[in-house]
């Protein structure tokens, strides 16, 4: 992994061009690449077979009940939600900020993002158990529910984010419609509709430009939104552990730090299996993200720590046995292990150097992702097993939430899904754009419109 070279010279600047085309074409799979893809198949196979399973019987399959109406489905739902705010970290706040270093991994920010809301969007009609009453959200849905705000929300930065991805990647495609010649007729059609006529024209370089600043803007609000009334839907159910004025802003840091955590994962993928990146995201990439990570660790440590302190020193009615159970009870294990793994040593080990490498930062990133959802499986499980008004007259079975091999299938297909469509994505598009690549390296920009078809 070598660090980052500029060129001198014009000359320089077009042999570099060139093969960073090369380079950035996708490839066909290999044997792992293909076994890869059969497994997340197979996966999403019974998941999808467990799914038709529930429609036909209902939600008496799963573990839900009276009790616990929210099981794993709505956490995972709120972690695609989370990992999803990485397209805005990256691609937007970053760009803002004026951060260069920023150009290899912005498109694997904006993949994972695209990927993780569009499950988000799709577990919830899982968790619905009658996928036909979605309809009614948008013929009989008060504006005063939290809920419908949260459709709105998602949908608006789902289409931002894939506009996000899509414009910038126009180049890419168009490049990929010109040079790919041995491919399946499909294939070729889908590049040619896919590429709008794009011709690397100066101007179609400068709406590209625009657009992705006014996307930038838009997007930010949007992002921070989502996770915000994610939040009041937990807030405004009356719930121990939920009453929080804290929830927003503990939601929001949450959420960046596991977005930061997914891009350093996928990176160090993207360099295991195609050695060709190497010249592109290299140790100053991994030395930067690990910083990262550590001040949005930092940042989710101050919230987790308000979030906890004050109801856990005045321990008051329902929300003592709530706690105790997390401290000192039946989820503690879960809780400190992903206190401890999903977040303090992460920031410990990030602090040396030797530590933000690639390996042991992927490894340290699979902690934090791990923790992560299991993070959100404490907020919602627990919680939903100590209401406020006690429930009469119900069953013990009701008082234990236990997921079903159902809900359990289900939820990691939709993680084999996500993880699916970023792994088709690397198959049939340049995952790092070079067009923003070659404006890091300081290769002249008219250099790039007139040298990027060659």
């Amino acid at each position: 992994m070598r660090d980052i070279i500029k060129p001198k010279n014009d000359a320089e600047s077009i042999e570099m061009l060139r093969k960073f085309n090369q380079d950035m074409l996708p490839h066909k799979f290999g044997k792992i690449g293909k076994a890869w893809v059969v497994f997340l198949l197979i996966v999403i196979a019974f998941g999808l077979y467990n799914y038709v399973k529930q429609l036909r019987f209902g939600l008496s399959v799963t573990g839900l009940g009276d009790t616990v109406s929210w099981g794993i489905y709505i956490s995972n739902f709120v972690f695609f939600v989370a990992i999803s705010l990485v397209g805005s970290l990256i691609t937007a706040v970053l760009r803002l900020l004026g951060i260069s270093w920023r150009s290899p991994i912005t498109r694997i920010a904006e993949v994972i993002a695209v990927a993780s809301i569009v499950f988000a969007g799709l577990i919830i009609i899982v968790d619905m158990g009658r996928p036909d009453r979605l309809l009614n959200m948008f013929m009989y849905g008060r504006i005063q529910s939290p809920i419908v705000w949260d459709v709105i929300v998602v949908m608006t930065y789902m289409s931002i984010s894939v506009l996000f991805l899509y414009f910038p990647l126009l180049p890419g495609i168009a490049y990929c419609r010109d040079h790919l010649k041995n491919i399946p007729k499909w294939q070729k059609w889908m590049y040619k509709f896919l590429a709008l006529n794009w011709q690397n024209r100066r101007g179609q370089y400068e709406l590209v430009k625009k657009a992705e600043v006014i996307l930038a803007i838009m997007i930010i609000p949007v992002a921070l939104s989502i996770h915000t009334v994610t939040s009041w839907l937990f807030e405004s159910t009356f719930r121990p552990g939920w009453d929080s004025t804290n929830f927003g802003a503990y939601f929001v840091a949450g959420a960046f730090m596991l977005g930061a955590g997914g891009v350093i994962c996928a990176m160090y993928i993207l360099l295991r299996f195609n050695p060709k990146y190497n010249q592109y995201i290299t140790f100053k990439h991994f030395d930067k993200m690990g910083r990262l990570l550590v001040l949005l660790s930092l940042i989710y440590f101050y919230f987790t720590v308000n979030e906890y302190m004050m109801p856990g020193y005045k321990m008051k009615g329902d929300e003592s046995s709530h706690l105790t159970e997390l401290f000192a009870g039946k989820y503690a294990f879960m809780f400190w292990s992903v206190q401890i793994v999903g977040m303090i040593i992460p920031i410990c080990l990030l602090f040396f150097k030797r530590f933000r490498k690639p390996f042991p930062m992927f490894i340290i990133s699979i902690c934090v992702i791990v923790g992560a959802w299991f993070k959100r499986f404490l907020i919602v499980i627990p919680t939903m097993l100590h209401p406020f008004l006690p429930m009469q007259e119900i069953t013990e079975a009701s008082k234990v939430y236990s997921p079903t091999l159902p809900e359990w299938s289900i939820t990691v297909a939709s993680l084999a899904g996500a993880t699916l469509l970023i792994t088709l994505f690397v198959r049939y598009f340049p995952i790092i754009s070079i067009w923003e690549l070659a404006e890091e390296r300081g290769v002249d920009h008219d250099l790039i419109y007139e040298h990027l078809n060659d």
